[in-house]
């Protein structure tokens, strides 16, 4: 991929700057899934149906190595929307409230907001435990939005039939899946979210009114329910479940290990099951998927699409059995990898794919750079418009990703894991050239000593940048117990009223 310095990239960006200066502002439609990986049809997978996706990857830019800062729920929505690294915020717990932590952060949105544009909310975009918080708030930043709908489908009325891998009741992290028979798109919460959308859209399309709609999907985030025509897209029969060799949990280190381990109830399940809760997860996916093509409709129906900015996205990866594991929260590669596609006016590489390195906290300069607003100093990603003007641009040399007690550094080549405070036996390497499933750690390897040497030391530069405060940011430590109530009384006094 071609190398550009900072004046090279302002030169690619002046034909987008000089389009959008011409005319009105572009709106913003920012669509987020929950725990979507990248099994789709523009992304090369063999079964699952995606057409409405894939026909935003042929009119957008299709983005092959879009990775998540921190690979959960709330730490990755919290670098979307704040454009901050997680140890900037200190906001790695699942269930954490942006302003507790950085009262005076401008997210995303606010941002929008703040230049002229009316920011809405659909569904879930900051941290929402699903599905027990379907219909609420969820852990929202209130700041954030002009208008903000929390629909509840039918799906939440359909718990008590959904099957979960243990047989036991609890869904949350837990496989779990239910085809039901009956409700159609529009009665489940994910056809509530889109129904909803496209009213926002004719609304302020009507009023003239220049918007940022963020449209949040639930899906394909357990438990996995979609109508029944989903399922019946998916023969269980052809079906492939991963697997790995004998001994391969010995070749890892025991941090690595336990994050393998964390769900006690789905290891070691049978193919049977297994194959199960992979044809609900792509069943769910192609639901979500009908649900972005009448968004996607709604725009073209309105003749907004040439002055609409699209991003399609989710919040971290998934993995589907990959090594022995079913979840996120991982160091590897299906945890980590998400799909992103971007289409914007003015840009020059419809349909076109790039590999290069994107973080997600680059969504938010990226973004505001393809709306033409300045980016705010105390963001930490980096802008990433230039490759809708040329796909070939490499902005990243390598990706940064951590979770709890570990960091792991991909570049073109490798990956690179360091549990703690490292030493031999808390280190992974994988030459990703001849293994991309991760699956030979050569950390013991005394051929790739040098390679581990040199890859520590750009680890640790990495992590001591991401840790690094922007000037201005102010952050507070996490509120003491006694003061939850506290802080729960004031939201309910302080939040706008949602539908």
């Amino acid at each position: 991929m071609k190398k550009y310095d900072s004046l090279a990239i302002c030169t690619a960006l002046i034909p987008l700057g000089i389009i959008q200066a011409a005319e009105q502002k572009p709106n913003v439609v920012f669509i987020i899934t929950d725990d979507l990986n990248d099994n789709l049809g523009c992304y090369g997978h063999p079964m699952v149906k995606t057409p409405n996706i894939d026909r935003l990857a042929r009119e957008g830019l299709l983005f092959q190595s879009a990775i998540a800062n921190y690979p959960l729920c709330g730490p990755s929505r919290n670098c979307i929307m704040s454009g901050l690294y997680p140890d900037q915020t200190g906001l790695t717990p699942l269930r954490a409230m942006l302003r507790d932590y950085c009262p005076d952060v401008v997210t995303l949105s606010q941002h929008f907001m703040k230049n002229g544009y009316t920011a809405a909310r659909v569904g879930k975009v900051f941290h929402a435990d699903n599905p027990s918080s379907i219909g609420t708030d969820g852990h929202d930043d209130i700041l954030s939005w002009n208008e903000r709908i929390n629909p509840r489908g039918r799906d939440k009325d359909l718990e008590g039939r959904i099957q979960t891998v243990s047989g036991k009741p609890g869904f949350g992290a837990q496989l779990s899946w239910y085809a039901d028979p009956d409700g159609k798109d529009e009665e489940h919460t994910d056809g509530m979210v889109a129904t909803e959308s496209v009213k926002l859209i004719k609304k302020y399309a009507a009023a003239g009114q220049p918007f940022f709609l963020a449209v949040g999907l639930f899906k394909p985030h357990t438990p996995f329910v979609a109508p029944k025509k989903y399922f019946d897209l998916y023969d269980l029969s052809k079906i492939i479940v991963p697997t790995v060799p004998d001994g391969y949990f010995k070749t890892l280190p025991e941090p690595a290990v336990q994050s393998l381990r964390a769900h006690k109830e789905q290891i070691g399940i049978s193919e049977d099951k297994a194959r199960l809760a992979i044809q609900a997860y792509y069943a769910t996916i192609s639901f979500l998927d009908a649900q972005v093509g009448r968004v996607l409709d709604s725009l073209d129906e309105l003749g907004l699409r040439e002055n609409t900015i699209v991003l399609f996205t989710s919040d971290n990866g998934y993995h589907l059995g990959e090594h022995d594991y079913w979840q996120k929260i991982t160091l590897f590669e299906p945890s980590g990898r998400l799909p992103l596609i971007i289409s914007a006016p003015g840009m020059k590489t419809r349909g076109q794919t790039t590999a290069s390195f994107f973080e997600m906290i680059d969504l938010y300069p990226t973004l505001s750079d393809l709306a033409g607003l300045p980016v705010p100093s105390m963001v930490s990603g980096i802008s990433q418009a230039a490759l809708l003007q040329d796909a070939a641009v490499s902005l990243r040399d390598d990706t940064l990703m951590q979770i709890e007690g570990g960091y792991s550094l991909r570049t073109a080549q490798y990956r690179y894991s360091r549990w703690k405070q490292g030493g031999p036996e808390l280190i992974e390497l994988y030459d990703r050239a001849k293994d991309p499933n991760e699956m030979q750690n050569l950390a013991g390897n005394p051929e790739y000593q040098t390679m581990i040497k040199d890859l520590d030391a750009r680890l640790t530069e990495r992590i001591k940048r991401a840790a690094t405060m922007p000037k201005g940011l102010v952050r507070l430590n996490p509120p003491p117990p006694w003061e939850k109530e506290k802080l729960k009384q004031w939201r309910e006094n302080n939040t706008q009223i949602s539908r």
